[in-house]
């Protein structure tokens, strides 16, 4: 059947429109050349919906699939993995779009739509998402409608569609919560190439965390079990770096197993969902001691996982934040008190004045953080610019810096009183969610402390920009903080209820993004198997039992919604020829149930045969209108005119 009537017509713009929202959100994911290359296919092909003699002949049509295999090609991605699987189905479903002349067309093109909008979570697996692909396959549900229906009007076959969504998503629930996780194998999962984040790197110069402080990026959320520890408390542990240059802190070029350290007091449980990440970290409250596979401890005392990075991960770890790592051994020490060179007179100067050689460990420490309180030291996200003997530079004239700058230099001068430290760099701090009651871990939360190896101590984290005044602090600083925690410049103009009710509702939306992201994103064997023992389900064949119950019963429902149903007295149709079996009744023709409109006309015309013509007229139109798809408005009037004359 060619695509020629008015309902065809309508029915084309409709899919039309579905296909575009569907491919719509690739325009970040996909290469422009290809995103272009399919708007222009769907243009045209709209443009055909009013003008058919635009659309291409067959040779056109090749010489458009050789152009858009040649564009595949040139983009040298292959013909595996995500992103190239992607780009051949959003340039098939483009092409496919010039061929519709077909009712069968519209079915391909549809069946094909809903494979580009499933690759959509390939990319991005938000709840917005989730929401919107729900809402365009159901846009796309609706065409399909209108395809098999005589009556094709838009709101039916959205009211249609809408209907038969709402019926699927208890079964869709069941299996997602009852079928069995299955983990893909190694040798399907094709590598793609990673997409650049922002975080911190295994290297530190002075300048590179500020850089971070400016980004409100997500790196993890965290939820305790208890009590949330103090802000003063919360250093997230990342690499330790113990090799410098001068310039450069690196990690130490060589990890040997440690001794696992002395905790106590009372531990910190906690959940960690870690967001996708290039690094294999985990940046675990400083001191971690409780945790399983994939998860271990390296010589810096840093978690590190052995899972892909690059996919979002919940973790169960705790932590103490008293400990004693013990004593420290050679290597260590050679390690912790390197120095990349003879130090300047100056900073030996320094720290004599600071009685940094005759005096103890504990004494140089208070000595050197009074130093940074007491002098005119600055905090700022823009410290100069210092090429050259950084350290010294920074101490002796430029005196603004940020965390990296304090932290380097207390190491460095630490080391030139033969005293092991180090630096560590992690994030600090955290937004408390009160709504959810976890922590945000952002960017703008990137710091860089001090570590300081104590007889009967052992490693100590110093924080030497904490000996900043808070007075000093410039205000850049605030802005940045506020902007970073998602708190715009122009809220401080809103009234307060107003500034109150924006606040609560980001918190209100966090919370429900985190918790969509640990229960349904990272809904995986492992978390399936903890949630179905809590209710006595503990291996496959009880799960599977469990699953048909749950299906059958969801279908019974239904069945019985669907089979048991009063019937629709607002069905115009059948009201009128309603009135005809009722003028038939009267003389002793009564319509039997289940049986055909054409089986009743013919044992009505048996026994009125002077009416056969009329009766066989009704019931024709009856006919068409009720289950065929050439209906129009002037049948149904045409049925209630001959309804109104007939006469038995």
């Amino acid at each position: 059947m060619m695509m020629k009537t008015e309902l065809d017509k309508n029915v084309l713009i409709f899919l039309l429109s579905a296909i575009g929202l569907i491919v719509f959100p690739h325009v970040y994911h996909i290469p422009t050349a290809v995103f272009g290359f399919f708007c222009l296919l769907l243009a045209w092909r709209f443009a055909g919906v009013w003008k058919p003699n635009l659309l291409p002949e067959t040779a056109v049509i090749f010489l458009l699939a050789a152009c858009g295999i040649a564009l595949l090609y040139s983009l040298h991605q292959g013909i595996f993995g995500r992103d190239a699987g992607t780009n051949l189905f959003i340039t098939a479903l483009g092409l496919k779009l010039l061929e519709i002349k077909k009712e069968r067309d519209l079915y391909l093109v549809s069946y094909l739509a809903f494979i580009v909008a499933a690759s959509q979570f390939l990319y991005e697996q938000s709840i917005l998402m989730a929401a919107y692909i729900l809402l365009v396959c159901c846009l796309l549900l609706a065409t399909l409608v209108a395809i098999n229906s005589c009556k094709a009007q838009t709101p039916a076959s959205l009211k249609t569609a809408l209907i038969i969504t709402l019926q699927a998503i208890p079964i869709a629930v069941a299996l997602f919560i009852l079928f069995p996780r299955l983990e893909a194998p190694r040798w399907m999962l094709f590598n793609e190439p990673r997409q650049t984040r922002s975080g911190l790197s295994d290297t530190m110069e002075p300048g590179s965390i500020s850089n971070l402080v400016k980004s409100y990026e997500l790196v993890f959320r965290v939820k305790f079990a208890g009590a949330i520890p103090p802000p003063e408390q919360r250093y997230w542990r990342g690499p330790v770096l113990s090799y410098t240059d001068g310039k450069r802190w690196t990690p130490a070029a060589f990890l040997k197993p440690l001794k696992s350290p002395a905790v106590t007091g009372a531990p910190y449980q906690y959940t960690m969902l870690m967001e996708p990440q290039d690094k294999n970290w985990i940046f675990a409250l400083d001191m971690p001691k409780g945790f399983s596979p994939p998860l271990s401890l390296n010589a810096g005392y840093q978690l590190i996982t052995s899972d892909s990075p690059g996919k979002r991960a919940e973790y169960q770890v705790t932590s103490y934040t008293d400990y004693n790592t013990g004593p420290i051994n050679p290597g260590e020490y050679r390690t912790a008190t390197q120095l990349p060179g003879e130090p300047s007179d100056r900073i030996k100067q320094l720290v004599s004045r600071l009685h940094g050689f005759d005096s103890p460990p504990d004494d140089f420490i208070k000595q050197l953080l009074n130093h940074f309180r007491a002098e005119d030291f600055h905090y700022t996200l823009t410290p100069p610019v210092i090429e050259e003997n950084p350290i010294e530079s920074f101490l002796f004239k430029t005196r603004y810096g940020f965390c990296s700058h304090y932290a380097s230099a207390f190491v460095y001068l630490m080391r030139v009183a033969h005293i092991p430290a180090r630096v560590v760099t992690g994030y600090q701090g955290g937004e408390l969610n009160p709504v959810g009651d976890f922590l945000e871990i952002r960017q703008a939360d990137a710091h860089a402390w001090a570590e300081v190896w104590l007889e009967n101590r052992g490693w100590v984290r110093v924080d030497p920009t904490a000996a900043i005044a808070p007075e000093r602090i410039e205000p850049e600083i605030n802005v940045t903080r506020q902007t970073a925690y998602g708190i715009a410049t122009a809220d401080k103009y809103l009234p307060l209820p107003a500034y109150n009710w924006l606040k609560h509702t980001r918190q209100l939306w966090t919370s429900v993004d985190y918790n969509w992201q640990r229960w349904v994103i990272n809904y995986d064997n492992k978390s399936q198997s903890g949630f179905l023992s809590s209710f006595g389900i503990n291996d496959l064949k009880a799960m599977i039992y469990w699953m048909i119950a749950v299906i059958g019963s969801i279908t019974a429902v239904l069945c019985w919604f669907l089979l048991y149903q009063k019937p629709k007295t607002a069905d115009k149709v059948l009201l009128i020829y309603s009135r005809f079996c009722n003028k038939l009744a009267k003389h002793g023709l009564v319509k039997n149930p289940g049986e055909g409109a054409k089986d009743f006309a013919e044992r009505a015309k048996i026994k009125l045969p002077e009416r056969a013509e009329a009766i066989d007229r009704i019931t024709a139109v009856f006919i068409r209108l009720r289950y065929g798809r050439t209906a129009t408005g002037e049948d149904l009037q045409q049925l209630k005119m001959l309804v109104g004359l007939f006469r038995a």
